[in-house]
């Protein structure tokens, strides 16, 4: 006996059609959506797991040297820094109690070579006091450090000068007058950013000694200055 082929392919076709229905595709669905969430639930759960806990470090053993009672302390107001100034002064200051100025070029370990430039362009180009290099922090500067001191007359031209050529570094310049701790803190200018100065310590001259730092050129200039 012969059979139809006709009947294989209705069979088949019925059967992809009966597994393919709207019920049974919601029914596989449904069920894959539930493992799936299966799956995230269990894989949140391992991450919002709590660590196990560390054991606490042994607690110290003797006694602060500062005592237990510092926080009762009151804020005491700083003395002022700024002379003439506890009160309200009645005029200004006369601007020819600047004697001098200094500059201060800071540097690091990166940035040498580039102040190293700047201290030879400027003893080559202007008649200063170049002090020697710093490689500590000295006096109120907390970093390395040279510095070279000025005339009132070269102030025009070595501050312009200054902020065109100093290579990105960290520059101070401050008047001297007959008080150095407002000289630093106070009345100092600053090529590119700024940077803390520890001049808090720093006094008027004392009886004999030169009310203003005095300034002692010792270049001798060889390049004609660019303009």
């Amino acid at each position: 006996m012969s059979l139809d082929p006709d009947f294989f392919n209705e069979r088949d076709d019925q059967m992809w059609a009966d597994l393919l229905s709207p019920g049974r595709r919601a029914l596989l669905g449904g069920g894959a959506a539930a493992l799936a969430a299966i799956g995230l639930a269990r894989g949140a759960a391992a991450q919002t797991a709590p660590a196990p806990a560390r054991p606490l470090a042994p607690r110290a053993t003797g006694r602060s040297p500062w005592g237990y009672e510092t926080y009762k302390e009151a804020t005491p107001r700083p003395k002022s820094v700024r002379p003439g100034e506890a009160v309200l002064p009645s005029s200004p200051r006369a601007y020819t109690d600047i004697k001098s100025y200094h500059a201060h070029i800071y540097f690091d370990e990166d940035s040498y070579e580039k102040a190293a430039l700047v201290r030879k362009w400027a003893a080559e180009r202007f008649s200063v006091e170049l002090g020697n290099w710093n490689l500590e922090p000295r006096g109120p500067h907390v970093t390395p450090s040279f510095y070279f001191g000025f005339t009132n007359d070269l102030l025009p031209v070595i501050v312009p000068w200054l902020q065109l050529n100093s290579l990105g570094l960290t520059i101070l310049l401050h008047p001297n007058t007959e008080d150095p701790r407002a000289d630093h803190l106070h009345y100092a200018l600053w090529v590119n950013r700024s940077q803390p100065v520890n001049a808090y310590g720093m006094h008027a001259p004392g009886p004999g000694e030169p009310k203003v730092e005095q300034i002692y050129p010792n270049t001798r200039p060889s390049v004609r200055l660019e303009a």
